[in-house]
């Protein structure tokens, strides 16, 4: 009798140490915010890190999208002291701005399109929103808006060539130390 009561105790001890390690050792029963954080999982949910590491990759690689009346409000307040706008001028073109941006969306994200046709899409919506708003406009505001909409496309130039020459950049670094190593 007295080496099944060994027996008996080495294995109830050994099956109790085993479940304590896998829920959480007795740290807020093992249930969330434990100390290895419920289940031994990472998150508590029953979610593993390898469903985990998923929704992490999803969620990195779409940005979020700011809204197009955000976009064009900041479009409208940058044009606002340049072009000389009042304030109906100004909620007029925010409106006309945040339908183009809409469109605009709608069509890069049209998959039966291709690549030229979008081009020739977005061109033409361009001239289409050109032509609203300098409805909205006086001759003089006309000439500052056509300004400002040539300034705003190069400052968008040279944001985008300095990102081509540093992601270039980048790649030289990284095949100039490959080679050094």
């Amino acid at each position: 009798m007295k080496p099944f009561q060994t027996l008996f105790i080495l294995v109830f001890g050994l099956f109790t140490f085993t479940v304590s390690a896998q829920y959480g050792g007795g740290y807020n029963n093992g249930y969330g915010n434990g100390y290895g954080n419920g289940y031994g999982r990472g998150s508590g949910m029953g979610m593993d890190r390898s469903m985990m590491a998923g929704q992490q990759q999803g969620s990195q690689s779409k940005p979020k999208e700011t809204p197009p009346e955000e976009t064009a409000g900041m479009i409208v307040e940058q044009m606002k002291p340049q072009v000389n706008l009042d304030e109906l001028q100004a909620i007029a073109i925010t409106n006309v701005l945040a339908d183009s941006i809409r469109e605009q969306g709608i069509l890069l994200k049209n998959e039966s399109s291709n690549q030229d046709q979008k081009i020739e899409q977005i061109k033409a919506l361009r001239e289409s929103t050109d032509k609203k708003i300098t409805a909205f406009l006086n001759p003089d505001q006309i000439e500052k808006y056509k300004t400002f909409m040539d300034t705003l496309k190069e400052v968008k130039k040279t944001k985008s060539k300095k990102k081509k020459d540093k992601d270039s950049k980048e790649v030289k670094d990284t095949t100039d130390t490959k080679i050094s190593e």
